[in-house]
């Protein structure tokens, strides 16, 4: 029998494998870190505990946007005016 959270599982992982292309210290070191995060956790058969960790997921996803949200600001925030000091 097949737990009907891993449809979430795999959309998660999925979508941070694609946000981890930009990640500022390279994908392959991304990758490495989501992997190893989602092996430590695969014995994990509660679905509440699932929920939980989708929802810690989704919360790590929202701070990755903003963190390159952040990024793109600052760079053209540099483009366009003038430092001050």
């Amino acid at each position: 029998m097949t737990n009907p959270l891993r449809g979430e599982v795999i959309r998660l992982y999925k979508n941070l494998l694609y946000l981890g292309r930009e990640y500022p210290k390279g994908t392959a070191y991304f990758r490495e870190r989501l992997k190893a995060a989602f092996m430590k956790n695969k014995d994990v058969t509660d679905p509440e505990k699932i929920q939980k960790l989708i929802d810690r997921g989704d919360f790590v996803i929202k701070e990755l946007e903003a963190l390159y949200f952040l990024r793109k600001y600052r760079a053209m925030k540099k483009r366009y005016y003038e430092p001050e000091h």
